[in-house]
C-alpha cells in the first residue's frame, strides 16, 4: 500500500459517465488521491454517491470520490500533479480553458505550478486553445492526449453503465508536430506514471509515440457512426443487426428484410465512403500507409469491427452524441466532424460525405443552441 504521503493528487473535471468509470479506475489503484469536480450532479452524488453497473468492474453501489467539489474553483486550492478534463469538448459553447480559468490566472499561478493536464476529451485539435493558454503564461504545456475507446452512459446522474472493457491509449501532445514518433525520456517519464496508475486499477492502457493519428484513427469511428446515428436517431445496430431469429430473443432495432438490401448498398456505402474521404485527409496529412499510420486496411477493420460488435443481440449501446441529441444537449460537432471538414480545406482534400454529415449537424446544433438561449430568457 503506497503512503499517504507518496500519492499523487489528481483531480478530475466533468463527473460524467467517463469522467465516473475513470475516477472509479484511479481510486482503486491506491497510488492517488481524487478529487472530482461534479458540476450538475453534485448533489446527486453528495447524497447518494455514484452507482456503477459495469461488466468489467462489477455492480458498485454509493462511491464517492476523495474529495467532491463542486466548481473548479473551490477544488483550485491546492498542487496537483494530474489534472484530467472529461467534460465534453464543445468549443462552441464553453472551451476547455474557459472550463479550467482558475488554473490559468491568479492566485493559482501565483502559488502552484501548472499541472500535468490529461484530455479525456472526443474529437480532433481539442489541445490548441489550452495550449496557446499555458503558453501565455510563460510556462511550457505538459498535456497528454487520449485515445478512448469504451461503452459506457451515464443512466441517471448518479447511475453509471460500463461496459466489459475500457482502452486507454496516451501520448504527449506535441504542438505543430505529428511526425515525432518516439517519446523523449522526460515524456516517457509522465506517460509511464499515468500508465501505473490506470493499470493498477484495473483499466487498461496503452502508450503511444505520437498521439495524433492515434485520435485521427479513433475518429473514424465517431465521425461515421455518431453522425449517422444521430442523425437517425437510430443506435448502430439499425445499420447492421438482423432481424430476431425467434421470440424467445427480442431487441430492437434491427435491419428490417424489406430494404435490407438499400441499407446495405446506400446507407453501409456511405459509411464506406465516409471512411475513404478519412483515408484521403491521412495521406494528405502525412499519416504513412503503414500500421505505424493510418493503414489502408483500417477502413475495412472499422467497418467490419462494428458490424461484428453491432449486430450482437445484447448491443444496447448508445453513442454519447446521440445521447446528448436526445437530451437536447450540445453536441461534439465541431471537434468530431468540423475539425476534419477544416482540416480537409486547408490540405486541398475533398470530402464531400464529411461536409453533408457537418451542414446536417450544424443545424441540429444551432436548433439545440437556438432552444437553451430561449430558456435562460425565460428564467431571467
Amino acid at each position: 500500500m503506497t503512503p499517504e504521503r507518496e500519492k499523487k493528487e489528481v483531480l478530475l473535471v466533468g463527473f460524467g459517465a467517463i469522467g465516473a468509470v475513470y475516477s472509479l479506475v484511479i481510486a482503486r489503484s491506491g497510488l492517488a488521491r481524487i478529487t472530482v469536480v461534479a458540476r450538475s450532479n453534485f448533489d446527486e452524488i453528495n447524497d447518494h454517491g455514484m452507482h456503477f453497473q459495469s461488466r468489467k468492474y462489477g455492480e458498485v453501489t454509493g462511491w464517492k470520490p476523495d474529495r467532491l467539489c463542486k466548481s473548479v474553483a473551490e477544488a483550485a486550492d491546492r498542487s496537483y500533479d494530474y489534472v484530467l478534463v472529461a467534460t465534453k469538448a464543445i468549443p462552441d459553447v464553453v472551451t476547455t480553458p474557459m472550463i479550467l480559468q482558475p488554473f490559468l490566472t491568479a492566485p493559482y499561478i501565483d502559488g502552484f505550478r501548472q499541472p500535468v493536464y490529461i484530455l479525456l476529451q472526443n474529437g480532433l485539435n481539442v489541445e490548441i486553445d489550452l495550449y496557446h493558454s499555458i503558453k501565455r503564461l510563460g510556462q511550457d504545456p505538459k498535456i497528454v492526449d487520449c485515445c478512448l475507446y469504451i461503452f459506457c452512459n451515464l443512466l441517471a446522474p448518479d447511475v453509471v453503465e460500463h461496459g466489459e472493457s475500457d482502452r486507454l491509449e496516451i501520448g504527449i501532445y506535441r504542438h505543430e508536430d505529428n511526425s515525432t514518433l518516439v517519446n523523449a525520456t522526460a515524456e516517457l517519464d509522465i506517460l509511464n506514471d499515468i500508465a501505473t496508475i490506470i493499470k493498477s486499477g484495473g483499466g487498461t492502457v496503452e502508450i503511444a509515440g505520437e498521439i495524433q493519428r492515434k485520435k485521427f484513427a479513433k475518429d473514424y469511428f465517431n465521425i461515421a457512426y455518431a453522425s449517422f446515428a444521430t442523425l437517425t436517431n437510430y443506435t448502430v445496430p439499425a445499420f447492421f443487426r438482423p432481424p430476431p431469429s425467434d421470440q424467445s430473443t427480442q431487441y430492437d432495432p434491427y435491419v428490417h428484410p424489406k430494404t435490407a438490401d438499400r441499407i446495405e448498398e446506400y446507407t453501409v456505402g456511405a459509411l464506406r465512403a465516409t471512411f475513404a474521404e478519412m483515408e484521403s485527409l491521412a495521406r494528405a496529412l502525412g499519416y504513412p500507409d503503414s500500421e505505424e499510420g493510418i493503414p489502408s486496411s483500417f477502413t475495412k477493420y472499422a467497418l467490419d469491427w462494428n458490424r461484428e460488435l453491432h449486430m450482437r443481440p445484447d448491443n444496447t449501446h448508445v453513442p454519447s452524441m446521440l445521447l446528448d441529441a436526445r437530451k437536447g444537449l450540445p453536441i461534439e460537432c465541431e471537434v468530431i466532424v468540423g475539425e476534419v471538414v477544416r482540416m480537409a480545406r486547408k490540405t486541398g482534400v475533398l470530402v464531400p460525405h464529411i461536409e453533408m454529415l457537418y451542414a446536417l449537424l450544424l443545424v441540429l446544433q444551432n436548433q439545440t443552441l437556438r432552444k437553451m438561449e430561449e430558456v435562460r430568457h425565460r428564467a431571467v
